[in-house]
C-alpha cells in the first residue's frame, strides 16, 4: 500500500519554498528600479510631473525633472540638472529627502504619515530652495503664454496638508518670492518682485503683494470648502501702461490701467 509523505518530510520543502517567494518579494520591494517611480508619478499627477533618464532605485535614485499641461499638452520645461531622492521608511510612515543640482542647497524633507481613519499628513520640512521662474512654462495656461523669467524663493514654516475623509487641511506657512520677473509679452524687464504668503488654519488664506516694480499686483483669498476663491488687482503707472497692456490683457478683466483677477 502507497504511504501518503509525512508533515515532516513535506514541511521543509514547504517552509524553503515560503522562504524563496518572501525572499523575492523582498528582494523585488528593495531593488525595485526608479523607472517604476517615474511611472507611478506620472500616473498620479495626471501626466504633468514626469522623471526623465531615472537612475537607480525608487528608494534612491535621480532624473530629470519635466514639468508639463497634463494629457495632451504641448507646454514642457525640465529642470537644469538632475533631481535627487532618497526615500527611507519610519515606523510611522515614509520620509523623502529631496536636492535639486540647481535649486536647493540642503535636502527638502517630506514625511507622509497616516491621519485619522484612512487619511494621510505630508509635511514639509522649514527650509529654502530657489528655482527658475521659467519652470511654470510647462504646468501649460497661462504661464506658457507669459513666458515667466526671473527667481522663484520657496520657504516653509511648520507646513503639512492632511487629507482625511476627502476634506484637505493645510497648517503653517508656504512663501514664494518672486524676484526679478519679466514675460515675453512686456518689453518692461524686469517689471517687478511679488510675495506670494500661503498661511493655514481654519480657513487657509492667500495673499499676494508687490515688494517692488512698475507692474502693482495685490490680492486676497481664502479657501471656502475645497475651493480658493481669489480677488486681486493689477494695475501699471500712467506711463507704462503701454509697455504693461498686453501682459494685462491677460492677468484678468481689463479696467482702464488695471486688470481685475478672480479666481473661483
Amino acid at each position: 500500500m502507497k504511504r501518503t509523505p509525512s508533515l515532516l518530510a513535506t514541511a521543509p520543502w514547504a517552509w524553503a519554498w515560503a522562504g524563496a517567494l518572501a525572499g523575492l518579494v523582498v528582494a523585488t520591494v528593495a531593488f525595485a528600479p526608479a523607472r517604476w517611480l517615474a511611472a507611478a508619478l506620472y500616473q498620479a499627477s495626471g501626466e504633468r510631473v514626469q522623471l526623465l533618464d531615472p537612475r537607480g532605485s525608487v528608494w534612491q535614485g535621480s532624473a530629470q525633472l519635466v514639468l508639463s499641461g497634463g494629457e495632451g499638452s504641448r507646454a514642457a520645461m525640465a529642470l537644469p540638472g538632475k533631481v535627487v531622492w532618497r526615500l527611507a521608511t519610519a515606523w510611522n510612515g515614509v520620509v523623502a529627502h529631496v536636492t535639486a543640482d540647481c535649486c536647493t542647497q540642503q535636502a527638502l524633507q517630506l514625511r507622509a504619515t497616516p491621519a485619522g481613519w484612512g487619511g494621510m499628513r505630508l509635511t514639509l520640512s522649514n527650509g529654502q530652495s530657489q528655482w527658475p521662474a521659467s519652470l511654470l512654462v510647462g504646468l501649460g495656461t497661462p504661464w506658457n503664454t507669459v513666458q515667466p523669467e526671473g527667481q522663484l524663493v520657496a520657504s516653509t514654516e511648520d507646513f503639512y496638508a492632511e487629507w482625511i475623509e476627502g476634506r484637505l487641511n493645510l497648517s503653517g506657512r508656504v512663501q514664494l518670492d518672486a524676484t526679478q520677473i519679466s514675460s515675453r509679452l512686456s518689453t518692461l524687464q524686469p517689471m517687478g518682485s511679488y510675495r506670494l504668503t500661503l498661511r493655514g488654519g481654519a480657513t487657509p488664506t492667500l495673499r499676494l503683494d508687490t515688494l517692488e516694480g512698475s507692474l502693482q499686483l495685490t490680492g486676497e483669498g481664502r479657501w471656502v470648502g475645497q475651493r480658493l476663491r481669489f480677488e486681486g488687482v493689477a494695475s501699471a503707472a500712467p506711463e507704462r501702461v503701454d509697455a504693461l497692456s498686453n501682459l494685462l490683457n491677460i492677468i484678468g478683466r481689463r479696467n482702464g490701467a488695471r486688470a481685475i483677477i478672480k479666481v473661483g
